[in-house]
């Protein structure tokens, strides 16, 4: 009886609040979009094509039908796999921040022995400030530039750090100190980020492993100071 009084308690109001709740987790439930390789393909298209129309005009000018026009797509493909323009370049931040690290990291791969893994990272940072957009993006749409520089500053000196173990590993027992690693590639990341604002000659950027060695044997001489 008192199980029987229980369930007839639930007034009409009571149900529909239930059937609400229901609802509302529902709703919050975030939508899954399915990726194949066909979807990937269309969105490496949408990403090409951001990338040329905020190069051409910045991000400030931007239009989603500008990006569909590049990619040649229409409005509607677009909406498949972006619900707005902000969405958009949140995604191709992150996707530009990654393709960064990708880059670099297969760029040294290949290279077990430590001296060849160094050489392979002065060459790739002379093409990336050679041949790189990084500046001209700074140009044409600086607030967009400086935070994309903001967001990729520490994750890169973490990669950096992982990249060039190695070659770490090999100073340490050469020189026999434990180098400050972390210090190091966050040197190498600010003259990267130095350079998109004052650019030096091919010349100077090749003395880049002399700076770093004068920097690597300060360390040592502060680290038998103390």
């Amino acid at each position: 009886m008192p199980e029987a009084v229980l369930r007839s308690s639930q007034t009409p109001k009571s149900r529909e609040e239930a059937r609400q709740l229901k609802t509302d987790r529902k709703t919050v439930t975030p939508i899954k979009r399915r990726r194949n390789k066909r979807s990937e393909v269309t969105i490496q298209s949408i990403f090409d094509a951001a990338d040329q129309v905020i190069l051409a005009s910045g991000v400030d000018r931007v239009s989603i039908l500008d990006v569909c026009k590049v990619a040649g797509i229409s409005r509607g493909t677009f909406y498949r796999y972006f619900s707005s323009q902000d969405e958009l370049l949140d995604a191709f931040s992150k996707h530009k921040r990654e393709r960064f690290h990708a880059s670099l990291s297969g760029a040294l791969e290949a290279y077990d022995d430590p001296d060849e893994r160094f050489n392979a990272l002065v060459d790739y940072l002379n093409r990336y400030l050679e041949l790189g957009t990084a500046k001209k993006l700074l140009t044409v749409a600086p607030q967009y530039a400086i935070g994309w520089f903001n967001r990729i500053f520490h994750d890169s000196i973490e990669s950096l750090q992982k990249d060039l173990r190695i070659v770490f590993d090999a100073w340490d027992e050469r020189l026999g100190v434990a180098l400050d690693r972390e210090l190091i590639c966050e040197f190498l990341i600010r003259y990267i980020l130095s350079e998109q604002l004052v650019k030096s000659t091919p010349q100077r950027r090749r003395s880049l492993p002399k700076k770093i060695r004068r920097m690597v044997q300060s360390m040592i001489v502060a680290n038998r100071v103390e």
